[in-house]
């Protein structure tokens, strides 16, 4: 039995054009795995596609905003219909706006845990009908090392990635019976376009980082690879409703 192939199956990842998404897309894809990116910039999907089709694998794009259910369902009947069935989604889509909590404006509140969490829910509640006909799935939630850590400038970013990691738990009780592993990654601080603004607005982040993390780097996109390729593959099939940290031991650190 090969634990870790996914040829014919297809993979779903929100915000999969880039950072962590794209590195998630790329683990399953290493392993076989048909990908389809969900996002909005079709311009930054494109040279996502060319790197998913440079290694082997089919990969399409689906436009739209899913903090809506409707463009949500649409996205998963789209993949249904183009490649058949739906096996694996990961809910990636994020966003953050870092400021005391007295500053947060209710616009942006929203707009943090609607990108962050509603998105997460209505992709997985549609994708939940098309894995149960089929005898199951794999759904990966993206949620942070926040969901551990309090921070001044991440109340909605931290509330949002909270939110994901109990709403994983509870899809995850909910649908085992459907054969449905739902897990959580909670990646620590990932080199990416989001924490580049991290770094211009948090002073000493980027030093202050390093000192922390055991392995005294940040991480790369492409270390959220493996992960994301366990928990789609057979290998995690008695796994679910978890929370993994993927951080370079930040998390354990003082």
């Amino acid at each position: 039995m090969n634990l870790f192939d996914l040829k014919g199956k297809v993979a779903i990842v929100t915000g999969g054009n880039g950072g962590i998404g794209l590195g998630m897309a790329r683990g399953i894809a290493s392993l076989g795995a048909t990908i389809v990116i969900a996002g909005r910039n079709e311009a930054k999907a494109e040279a996502a596609l060319a790197t998913l089709r440079g290694m082997g694998v089919e990969a399409g794009f689906v436009a739209g905003d899913v903090t809506h259910k409707a463009t949500c369902e649409a996205l998963i009947a789209s993949a249904e219909k183009q490649y058949g069935r739906v096996d694996i989604l990961v809910n990636n889509a994020g966003t953050s706006v870092r400021k005391p909590p007295q500053d947060i404006s209710e616009a942006e509140w929203h707009h943090v845990l609607d990108t962050n969490l509603t998105s997460a829910f209505f992709c997985s509640q549609a994708a939940y009908p098309a894995m149960k006909r089929q005898g199951g799935g794999k759904m990966i939630n993206i949620g942070s090392m926040m969901s551990l850590f309090g921070a001044p400038f991440a109340a909605a970013y931290a509330s949002s990635k909270g939110g994901i990691v109990q709403m994983t738990r509870a899809m995850a009780t909910a649908w085992a019976k459907d054969n449905i592993q739902v897990n959580a990654v909670l990646p620590g601080w990932i080199d990416t376009d989001l924490t580049k603004r991290a770094r211009e607005q948090v002073d000493g982040l980027q030093d202050s980082v390093e000192k922390r993390t055991p392995q005294g780097r940040w991480g790369t996109p492409d270390d959220m690879a493996g992960v994301g390729a366990f928990l789609a593959s057979k290998a995690s099939d008695f796994v679910t409703g978890t929370a993994i940290p993927v951080d370079g031991g930040f998390s354990i650190s003082m």
